[in-house]
């Protein structure tokens, strides 16, 4: 029997997603039967589960108490926040609450996938916007981060209050918007904060994350530095601070801008209609744009995590409109997110083989990350004094570190949790009281299934191992056709001998298991993939087809 986990007179913590990973960012908070959700996002697919293209942090635990549950509050609009919204967030049927730059990029989720009509989308206009679900009274918090609008939460509860970070960073120099000042966040600790949920992704990064205004003058000097070369600036789409500072640098080093990529087309005209990017150079066509003379021209692409549909890869294979020549320079003003090593590394040597010139964050200060590194996480812990520390957005290494790392710099406790987790804030010792079924999910073509399901298990196995076709004939022939095997010129006497074996396989049935078709079929099975694991080495996926009835 499933214990049931409803709230009571209590304030409870679970994360269903982004705590032990960093993505499918999912949090619930709990309080006197009531529960309020926070972010609904998603990671992209990886080699680990092929064929798939998203995945999603399994959300049954809340889709079984949908009627408790109040409300979904977005911090902010990146992928691994919100992403997950057009698959779920109709069947949990609650309100969403996102300020106005990451509402208008959800409404348009909703649009493309006919759900405008389903879901509730409340937009809080006010920078400190408050808003009250049940026992939880919520208040925006805005932070400095790599996209516009990026918030904490303030969660005043009968229990306490919790600030719940989002992704955030500190920035002296903010090129977008205007954070929360120290003073800000000092009165909020002054009103007593009894637990700090903060993100752990560059929890070992000893050194503060860095300024968009500094960046400003590392692209500047390095445009600077190609006079008479075409320039292609690669970033991430959302990062609307950074596509503010390139449109500036285009302006001072006289080069008109072109922009190559869906994303970047949407997140402009996003960002225009909420008030940024006000300023932002007209945009040049592709023909346009390869017209100009080549010291000229600035282009803005997608790409830089090695993605093979973006125009960067595109570009690299001299397979778009628009084209670099030998001596033209690709900065990649954005960070190496890990597992895309070798994607990014492939269309790198694309461009290198091309002798295209690159330059990356190693080399130039062109990029700064939009988390926090230790003395930012140190700040941060001195001006809101938290009871207690809650680590999240971050791998098991990331968390644990930020649980010694707070402990070290003298909050009283730390609460190591990842997904699944159920944590009791208060009253009482805050610590783990329970635990539920957590688990991914896939987008696999148009269906969601289980990460671990037959369909992506099936597939998994046969990349690693291949198929094997044995076809039994009405009159008691045998063919076998093997996909994947590593045999080369020796496929056809492997065919030959496997074949013979599950000829004699089935010559030993006697009786009436002769006339057991699954007998038969096992039997066949069984032959033709030890013929296979003695050939190969290889325990390829066995199929076999009897004809006849």
């Amino acid at each position: 029997m499933k214990k049931n986990y409803t709230p009571e007179d209590e304030l409870l913590f679970l994360a269903l997603g982004g705590s032990g990973e960093i993505g499918m960012n999912v949090n619930l908070y709990g309080c006197q039967g009531k529960w309020i959700m926070v972010d609904l996002g998603m990671s992209f697919g990886s080699n680990e589960y092929p064929g798939t293209e998203l995945m999603f942090a399994d959300p049954e635990f809340i889709e079984d108490r949908a009627d408790d549950l109040l409300g979904i509050v977005l911090t902010h609009a990146h992928e691994d926040h919100i992403g997950a919204i057009p698959y779920f967030a109709a069947e949990l049927g609650v309100p969403l609450y996102a300020t106005p730059f990451t509402a208008d990029l959800i409404r348009r989720k909703l649009d493309e996938a006919g759900l405008t009509k389903r879901i509730e989308l409340n937009v809080i206009e006010d920078d400190h916007g408050e808003i009250e679900l049940g026992p939880f009274k919520i208040a925006y918090v805005p932070l400095a981060h790599s996209i516009a609008e990026g918030n904490a939460l303030v969660i005043d509860t009968p229990h306490g209050r919790v600030f719940h970070t989002g992704d955030w960073k500190l920035d002296e120099e903010p090129i977008v918007g205007e954070p929360a000042t120290e003073d800000e966040l000092c009165e909020i600790g002054d009103a007593g904060v009894l637990a700090l949920v903060c993100d752990s992704t560059n929890v070992f990064n000893p050194v503060p994350s860095g300024s968009e205004g500094a960046v400003y003058r590392g692209l500047l000097e390095e445009v600077q530095k190609h006079h008479g070369k075409r320039v292609l600036v690669t970033t991430f789409a959302s990062n609307v601070a950074r596509l503010h500072t390139l449109g500036e640098v285009a302006k001072r080093t006289g080069r008109q801008l072109c922009v190559a990529g869906r994303s970047l087309d949407r997140i402009i005209e996003v960002s225009k209609q909420n008030g940024y990017l006000q300023e932002f150079p007209p945009v040049l066509d592709f023909d346009s744009a390869m017209a100009q003379r080549r010291g000229e021209i600035m282009i803005i692409a997608t790409g830089g995590q090695g993605e093979p549909r973006a125009a960067l890869a595109r570009i690299a294979d001299d397979s778009h409109p628009l084209s670099l020549d030998e001596g033209d320079v690709v900065l990649f003003s954005s960070r190496q997110i890990p597992g895309n090593e070798i994607a990014i590394g492939y269309i790198q040597n694309k461009l290198a083989e091309r002798g295209i010139i690159m330059v990356t964050d190693r080399q130039s200060e062109i990029h700064v990350s939009g988390h926090p590194g230790r003395p930012e996480l140190e700040a941060l812990y001195g001006w809101l004094r938290p009871q207690v520390l809650v680590p999240v957005h971050g791998e098991i290494r990331h968390m644990q570190e930020q649980v010694r790392l707070g402990i070290a710099n003298g909050i009283p406790d730390a609460v190591f949790q990842k997904n699944g987790d159920i944590v009791r804030l208060a009253p009482g010792a805050p610590g783990k009281v329970g635990e539920v079924r957590t688990g991914r999910l896939v987008l696999d073509g148009d269906i969601i299934v289980p990460s671990d399901g037959d369909a992506v298990t099936m597939r998994r196995r046969l990349s690693r191992d291949g198929i094997l076709i044995v076809v039994l004939d009405e009159e008691g022939g045998v063919r076998i056709e093997g996909i994947g095997l590593p045999l080369d010129e020796d496929y056809a006497d492997f065919v030959d001998e496997a074949e013979a074996d599950v000829m004699t396989s089935l010559g030993k049935l006697r009786g009436a298991r002769s006339q057991d078709r699954e007998v038969i079929m096992e039997a066949a099975r069984l032959a033709a993939r030890r013929a296979a694991q003695r050939w190969s080495g290889k325990k390829p996926q066995t199929r076999v087809i009897l004809l006849g009835e």
